[in-house]
C-alpha cells in the first residue's frame, strides 16, 4: 500500500513553513541551545497511564488502508502531521497487536524504532526535533488487526464481522489498526482512504469524497475536518444499504443499515428521517450542530453497545428497528463527549450524564413523559449509590452510576437554579467549549459564573460523595 509520497511531504512542509512564517515563528534565532529529551510515554490519565504520549501535538492523521476479506488482513500507511511541544530526542506512539511495521520515516528520512509493552512504539528521529517545529511521521504496516476484549470495559478496536470489520475505539481501541496518540487531550483532523473488493462499502467519520473502482477494487475517501479524539474515530467495512438525505437545516445526513439486518422495507428511510429529526431538535436545545454532516450506522457487530463515533454513531443491533431514545442518546453525544470531550476518563459523566438526559428530554418532547417523572423513577429504582460520579474508577466508567446518577445530577441542578439558567447551561456550555476538552471542575466553575451562585455543596453531594442524596 502506498503512503504519502515525497511530493506530498514537500507540500505539507511548505504549508507548515508558511504558517510559521505568518505567525512570526520561522527563522527565529534559538534563545538557548536545545536540550533534547524523550517525550513522556503516557498522557497522564490516572485510569489509563499508558495511553497517549507527551512531547508533541498531532494536527492530522492520514490513514490509507487496503483490506482483504479472504485473510482479514490490512496493508496500510498512516501519516501523522505533528508539532513538537518540547525539544524531542525521541517520542512514542500507541500501536498494539500483531501488525508488522515495514517502514517508518520522519520527514521522509528513515527513523529508528522499537516496540515495548502492550502498545508503545518508541521512535528515535534521525535528528532532534526542536520545540515548535512541525514534523511528519509515516508508518507502513500490515497484518490482521486484533480487537481488545477487556474484562471490565468490553470489546473495542478492530472487530471482525461476517462481511468485513467495524472499528469502535472507545476507550482504548484505536491503536489496534493505526499508530496514534491515543488520548482525549490530543484531538486532530482525519482523512481515511480505504480500498476494498468491489461490492463492499466503507463508511467512516465526516464527509465522503469520490469513490473510484479499478481492477475490481473500490477506494472510498472520508474526511473529518473538525478536531476529533482518537476514541471517536470509526471505520465500517461490509455490505450496507446507504441512504443520503439532509436535515431541515440543510445538513448532509448519511445513514446505513447492514444488509444482513435490513429486512424490513422502508427502514433505511425511517432511520435517516429519524436521525434528521433528532439532530434538528437537539440543535434547538444545545445550539448549532458541531460537525459538517450527521448520520449513523445500524449493523450486527456483536459488541453489545452503541457508540457515539463522531458525526456518525454506530448502533450494534440484530434488527433494523429504530429506537428514538437511543438515537437521542448517541446524537446528544455529538455535543457532549464529541465536540467537547472530557480531558480525563474520570470525567466521563460529562459525556454520559448529558446523553442520558438527552433521552429524558426526548421522551418528554416526543412521548409525553416529563423529565421529572424519569428522574423520580430512576431515583426510586437505582440500587447502587456507592460510587463517586466524578471519579467512578477505571473499571466502572460505563456503569449505571455514571449514566443514571449523571443525568439525575443535571435534573437536580435544574431544580436548583431554575429552567432559564439551566437551559442557558445546556446551550452555552457546549458552545463556549466547542472542539475542546473539559473537566468536572471546569463545569462547576462555568455554572457558578453563569448563575453567580456558590454551588460547591450541591456538586459535592451529587458528584463526589457516595450515598443517595436527599431531595
Amino acid at each position: 500500500m502506498r503512503g504519502v509520497t515525497r511530493s506530498h511531504l514537500v507540500i505539507i512542509s511548505c504549508a507548515l513553513s508558511g504558517l510559521l512564517v505568518a505567525t512570526g515563528q520561522a527563522e527565529a534565532a534559538p534563545a538557548h541551545p536545545p536540550r533534547y529529551s524523550p517525550g513522556a510515554p503516557g498522557a497522564g490519565d490516572p485510569y489509563f497511564p499508558d495511553m497517549g504520549n507527551g512531547g508533541y501535538d498531532v494536527g492530522h492523521y492520514d490513514i490509507r488502508l487496503a483490506y482483504r476479506p479472504d485473510t482479514q488482513a490490512i496493508d496500510a500507511t498512516t501519516t501523522i502531521l505533528a508539532t513538537a511541544t518540547q525539544d524531542l530526542s525521541r517520542f512514542d506512539l500507541d500501536f498494539r497487536g500483531p501488525l508488522t511495521i515495514s517502514k517508518l520515516t520522519i520527514d521522509g528520512l528513515n527513523a529508528a524504532y522499537t516496540r515495548s509493552g502492550a502498545q508503545e512504539l518508541v521512535i528515535t528521529p534521525p535528528y532532534g526535533l526542536r520545540k515548535g517545529s512541525p514534523f511528519v511521521v509515516s508508518v507502513s504496516y500490515a497484518g490482521v488487526p486484533q480487537k481488545i476484549d477487556d474484562p471490565a470495559l468490553g470489546v473495542s478496536g478492530w472487530v471482525a464481522t461476517k462481511d468485513g470489520a467495524v472499528a469502535l475505539n472507545q476507550p482504548i481501541g484505536a491503536a489496534t489498526y493505526y499508530p496514534v496518540n491515543d488520548t482525549t487531550g490530543d484531538k486532530a483532523t482525519y482523512t481515511q482512504t480505504i480500498t476494498v473488493p468491489a461490492g463492499l462499502t466503507v463508511l467512516a467519520n465526516g464527509e465522503p469524497g469520490p469513490a473510484t473502482t479499478r481492477d475490481h477494487r473500490t477506494t472510498f475517501r472520508w474526511s473529518m475536518n473538525r478536531p476529533m479524539a482518537s476514541e471517536l474515530s470509526m471505520l465500517a467495512i461490509g455490505r450496507y444499504d446507504v441512504t443520503r438525505g439532509v436535515t431541515a437545516g440543510g445538513l448532509p445526513n448519511i445513514t446505513a443499515i447492514g444488509q444482513s439486518i435490513d429486512t424490513k422495507p422502508g427502514q433505511g428511510k425511517v432511520f435517516n428521517q429519524t436521525t434528521a429529526q433528532v439532530v434538528q431538535w437537539e440543535s434547538s436545545v444545545y445550539g448549532p450542530y458541531p460537525f459538517d454532516s450527521t448520520g449513523g450506522i445500524l449493523a450486527d457487530v456483536g459488541v453489545g453497545y452503541a457508540l457515539e463515533t463522531q458525526s456518525r454513531p454506530v448502533y450494534d443491533q440484530d434488527t433494523s428497528d429504530v429506537d428514538g431514545d437511543l438515537l437521542a442518546h448517541e446524537l446528544g453525544h455529538q455535543w457532549f463527549g464529541d465536540s467537547l470531550t472530557p480531558v480525563h476518563w474520570s470525567d466521563i459523566w460529562l459525556n454520559e450524564g448529558f446523553a442520558t438526559y438527552s433521552e429524558w428530554l426526548y421522551q418528554e418532547k416526543f412521548t409525553g413523559v416529563p423529565v421529572q417523572q424519569s428522574f423520580a423513577k430512576t431515583y426510586a429504582e437505582e440500587k447502587d449509590w456507592s460510587g463517586k460520579v466524578a471519579d467512578p474508577g477505571r473499571d466502572h466508567i460505563f456503569d449505571d452510576l455514571v449514566y443514571n446518577r449523571g443525568a439525575m445530577t443535571l435534573q437536580a441542578l435544574r431544580l436548583k437554579i431554575g429552567d432559564r439558567a439551566f437551559f442557558q447551561v445546556l446551550t452555552q456550555w457546549p458552545t463556549v467549549n466547542r472542539y475542546g476538552t473539559v473537566s468536572t471542575r471546569d463545569f462547576i466553575r462555568f455554572v457558578e459564573r453563569l448563575t453567580g451562585r456558590d454551588l460547591g455543596s450541591f456538586f459535592r453531594t451529587w458528584l463526589y460523595q457516595p450515598g443517595k442524596p436527599a431531595l
